[in-house]
């Protein structure tokens, strides 16, 4: 139950954060006539609201391992240069979608647009389904007292599927956006996720019993037959 308050206190914070990236995209664009934009963060807000609201029901220490994050939450330091690249690069690609969408640099059909949505709610949905299913999954990199190998559901696909979830959402985002553009931010996104997960298994292999058989057993990392 002392869980509870810190979640409460972060769960405050996040309108705040919603509002940050909101003003961001606006100023960016230059316009609050910007249909794309206010749907993305009604869809990331609900995405994220409403399976927190069931593990704090259900499962509240989870949920606050779920909202330890960013560089200063980090024990390693490559971990706390990741971070600070990988939320750079989302801030880029933010930013960059809405100055196209100021600036009409790639028309993006609607069509599109809403296909980038359902990547955002359906990668932002594995997230969370990763933390419902791996009460220890974190966006911290850690292994702690009494920890056990989560291998099934989806670690039975690959072995970080938290990150397949953050890929797909870095995908729909400048799609949502109504961007093209946008998406050249992917590929940094990438670059530091795999430095991530190349350093967090060192870790594991170190510290977590078991993970070097469930490694022979679940083969890909990421994405499913690719890597």
């Amino acid at each position: 139950m002392k869980a509870i308050p810190k979640i409460l206190v972060s769960g405050l914070l996040e309108p705040v954060v919603f509002g940050l990236i909101g003003l961001m995209l606006f100023l960016a664009a230059g316009t609050v006539n910007y249909w794309q934009a206010w749907l993305l963060l009604v869809v990331s807000a609900l995405s994220t609201w409403i399976p927190s609201i069931y593990l704090l029901r259900t499962n509240p220490v989870a949920l606050q391992r779920r909202t330890r994050a960013g560089p200063t939450a980090e024990t390693r330091t490559v971990q706390k240069v990741v971070l600070v690249v990988w939320y750079l690069s989302l801030a880029a690609m933010l930013v960059v979608s809405a100055l196209d969408h100021r600036f009409g640099w790639s028309p993006v059909p609607t069509a599109i647009c809403l296909v980038g949505d359902v990547l955002v709610a359906v990668g932002l949905g594995v997230t969370m389904q990763v933390v419902i299913q791996n009460s220890h999954a974190a966006a911290t990199i850690r292994v702690e007292a009494g920890q056990k190998l989560a291998s099934t559901g989806l670690y039975g696909l690959v072995r970080h599927p938290m990150y397949t979830g953050n890929v797909i959402m870095m995908v729909g985002i400048p799609l949502a956006l109504g961007s093209y553009w946008g998406l050249v931010f992917v590929v940094p996104g990438l670059i530091v996720l795999a430095l991530r997960i190349r350093d967090e298994e060192k870790l594991l292999q170190e510290k977590l019993d078991g993970y070097r058989e469930y490694m022979r057993k679940v083969r890909y990392r990421l994405v499913p037959y690719t890597w």
